[in-house]
């Protein structure tokens, strides 16, 4: 019995479409009511198509009659993230210099494998502008709120998706992560986020951040991710980066646990400071391994700080990708955004090979460490979430955009699975985020191990509370 369609797992209402109990334009309908209550005040969505996803909800309710489903996903109510193209509608990219009235005639392969297998598309969910930070407000639709607290930002830049998970506003949602937009928004919201080994999910067009870049699924479930990630991984030769196909349906084993695994435990890499709240939080997670039969560690990966590595590749991309952009357009950018192509312009070639020779050995340590190690937990980041109005928690210079990322975006740089788990609330009733890191390619061991920690999980079956945010902001 499901309490309350909006917060439907994906997997809950598959079964209940085959064992006809509930339809997929009950489901959509109860997405799209949530949006109209809550999307006011949390600002999740750029755009709803309304007629379109009711119109899709009808045509999966008449295959689900016939039992005939389209695929995987059939009637699941699903939202895109700002930055993925999709077919009808613009993908604006939280900016103001984006064409509107060019075509929009193509879906990036996720969106694409996604409408394939008979997801529901609701929208497009708000992102910063080009995706250049980790909090969610931009000159195209102004800030995005956290469903937990209003006040708050939901992180970014995939923050449209992970409010509207938390809000009820969808079942699935596609993120992006070139730097943590995954996991940071995850983490933030109290949802689950999973950046995959790159390549294994398909992109295109390609991102100026390259590979840095990953597509990955955000949800309420780590079931749910499993579900999605095995649709989203199909090939399309549009990638020339993809990892080979492996047909896997990632669903398979995900309860098999963690008993016998050898895992590290890093409180803080060596070298980041960590609210105090979190770090209680993610040792009781990592207890809960030990408790659940792994073999727990506290130890270091062994690397050192890498900003200066992600800054220079970072920088460099922002300018490559927007510093040719003309002086009038440019002026209708987002500031900060402004002075990182400012910055980037400094790069010199020989900063920017220095740089990828850290990252190969960067990448080379984390494949060293794991070795020996089957995981990595770590926080997800080491603070909850902070003012919806402030780019980031303690700075005004747009120049700190990652300082406050330190466990991010290193799995970005050396291109690892990492997911986002809540594992704990503050005391201001914010949530906490587990980072689970795997091997290369182990998106299954991932998923499996952020399976076995839901189960034991505080935050299991919680939700934001919604119903509180009303009158709260204006």
């Amino acid at each position: 019995m499901i309490d309350d369609l909006a917060y439907a797992d994906a997997t809950e209402l598959i079964d209940a479409y085959r064992a006809k109990r509930l339809s997929p334009v009950e489901a959509t309908r109860a997405a799209l009511d949530a949006i109209a209550a809550h999307d006011p005040v949390i600002n999740a969505y750029c755009l709803v198509d309304e007629d379109a996803a009711l119109a899709a909800a009808r045509a999966s309710e008449a295959r689900w009659a016939r039992g005939e489903p389209l695929g995987l996903v059939d009637g699941v109510p699903t939202s895109v993230k700002d930055l993925v193209i999709t077919r009808g509608w613009p993908t604006l990219r939280g900016s103001l210099t984006v064409d509107r009235d060019q075509p929009w005639d193509e879906d990036a392969p996720a969106v694409a494998r996604l409408r394939a297998h008979g997801a529901v598309l609701l929208g497009k969910t708000t992102t910063p502008e080009f995706g250049w930070k980790g909090s969610t407000a931009s000159p195209l639709r102004g800030f995005t709120r956290n469903p937990w607290n209003p006040e708050k930002t939901p992180g970014g830049s995939s923050g449209g998706a992970s409010a509207a998970l938390a809000a009820g506003m969808g079942a699935l949602a596609i993120g992006t992560d070139a730097g943590g937009s995954i996991r940071i928004p995850a983490s933030f919201a109290g949802v689950f986020g999973l950046k995959p080994s790159f390549g294994r999910v398909p992109a295109y067009p390609p991102t100026a951040l390259g590979t840095l870049s990953h597509t990955g699924p955000m949800t309420r479930s780590v079931a749910d991710a499993a579900l999605m990630l095995t649709v989203m991984a199909a090939p399309d030769a549009r990638d020339w980066t993809a990892l080979p196909v492996d047909d896997r349906d990632y669903s398979d084993g995900l309860d098999a646990g963690v008993e016998g695994l050898l895992v590290g435990f890093s409180p803080t890499l060596g070298y980041v400071d960590v609210d105090p709240e979190v770090s209680r939080a993610v040792a009781a997670a990592a207890r809960a391994f030990a408790d659940l039969g792994a073999e727990v560690e506290e130890v270091d990966p062994g690397f050192s700080h890498p900003g200066a590595i992600f800054r220079t590749l970072a920088l460099a991309a922002f300018d490559h990708a927007l510093g040719a952009m003309p002086a009038e357009r440019k002026a209708r950018l987002d500031p900060g955004l402004v002075r990182l192509i400012e910055a980037g312009g400094e790069i010199t070639l020989d900063d920017y090979l220095a740089a990828l020779d850290a990252r190969a050995a960067l990448g080379l340590a984390m494949n060293r460490f794991h070795e020996r190690y089957d995981l990595l937990l770590t926080p997800t980041l080491p603070i909850t979430a902070f003012a919806a109005e402030r780019f980031a928690p303690d700075s005004d210079d747009p120049l700190t955009w990652v300082d406050w990322l330190p466990f991010t975006y290193a799995f970005n740089l050396t291109q690892h699975p990492a997911a986002s788990i809540p594992c704990g609330l503050s005391e201001a009733g914010l949530p906490i985020g587990l980072q689970i890191i795997g091997p290369r390619f182990a998106d299954a061991l991932v998923l499996r191990a952020a399976r076995a920690y839901e189960t034991v999980s505080p935050m299991a079956g919680r939700r934001a509370p919604i119903q509180a945010i009303h009158g709260r902001v204006t």
